[in-house]
């Protein structure tokens, strides 16, 4: 592919991406999903900011590469929260599993940033900028979480009762589907098997594709789920998950007691505090004392 069709391809993004924003506004699926409106709308102002800056030549190099960069790490950001967002809808019946999911995006988010800072910290100075590094180190963890995340879909699907025709697998194919081009490309590129021009022309047009598919699925009619009731393995990963978030406590424990006593303790003052604990730890001592005491019987 010649530089002027790469060009072409590069412009057909911006037009394909703003007919799919009109979509989801016209079938309220920016409400549905709000990060992923928000990623194709951010595509669609950066081509808008970059493309000026990239025609004027060298005159404005410097700020065409930082802005190339800088939007390059604030798409990194935003799609992996498209990501997030696609396993919450995923996940939507599920309140144990959205809350796991939570937590471990959170954890995933905190290693890629780490990582990113320390290759970008620890790169060669005769090495592309630390910007640069740091970049390309986040966006190669964030695809790598992408193909992780339409290889799960397609595994559980039936688990979960996702039907092909829903918005959220959609969404997932079509990042999936990019993420998997760009890092064979670049692979192939790092091994010397392939020209820095094809690497570029592999990952424009399958981001082409990908466009392409979030139109036929924001097109499409969602289908529902399937039936509750088929879905007996994701509801026993939902009530173990449930389970070990909020154990039941037999009537003999003593955790509800020591509960209440930390609960008292912080209400009182330093020295009725001192005799508090005092007292429950005789009480402790003897446990007959936790006994009701019983009238005695007279005799006759």
């Amino acid at each position: 592919m010649g530089a002027k069709m790469q060009l072409i391809v590069w412009m057909t993004h911006p037009i394909m991406e703003s007919v799919l924003a009109g979509i989801m506004v016209k079938r309220k699926l920016h409400r549905q999903f709000p990060v992923f409106f928000t990623y194709v709308l951010w595509e669609v102002v950066s081509f808008a900011i970059l493309f000026p800056l990239y025609k004027s030549g060298p005159a404005h190099y410097d700020a065409y590469f930082y802005g190339f960069w800088i939007d390059h790490a604030i798409c990194v950001a935003i799609g992996f929260k498209v990501i997030h967002e696609v396993v919450l809808n995923v996940f939507r019946p599920y309140h144990a599993l959205k809350d796991l999911s939570t937590v471990l995006f959170r954890w995933a988010a905190l290693v890629m940033l780490l990582v990113a800072l320390v290759v970008a910290a620890s790169s060669p100075a005769a090495a592309s900028s630390p910007l640069v590094q740091a970049v390309v180190t986040a966006q190669r963890c964030v695809r790598v979480v992408q193909c992780g995340l339409i290889l799960f879909l397609l595994v559980f699907s039936k688990y979960l009762g996702i039907s092909w025709r829903q918005q959220s697998l959609g969404i997932a194919l079509g990042f999936g589907g990019y993420a998997s081009v760009e890092l064979a490309a670049f692979a192939l590129y790092s091994g010397g098997q392939i020209h820095p021009r094809t690497m570029y022309t592999l990952e424009t047009t399958s981001y082409l594709l990908a466009i392409l598919t979030w139109i036929v699925y924001a097109v499409l009619k969602e289908s529902a789920r399937q039936d509750a009731t088929r879905l007996l393995t994701s509801q026993r990963w939902e009530e173990n998950l449930a389970n070990l978030h909020a154990p039941e406590t037999s009537p003999d424990s003593l955790i509800p007691m020591f509960e209440s006593m930390v609960e008292r303790a912080f209400s009182r003052t330093p020295a009725e505090n001192q005799e508090f604990v005092e007292k429950q730890i005789l009480t402790l001592d003897r446990p007959e004392a936790l006994r009701p005491s019983q009238p005695e019987t007279r005799k006759g």
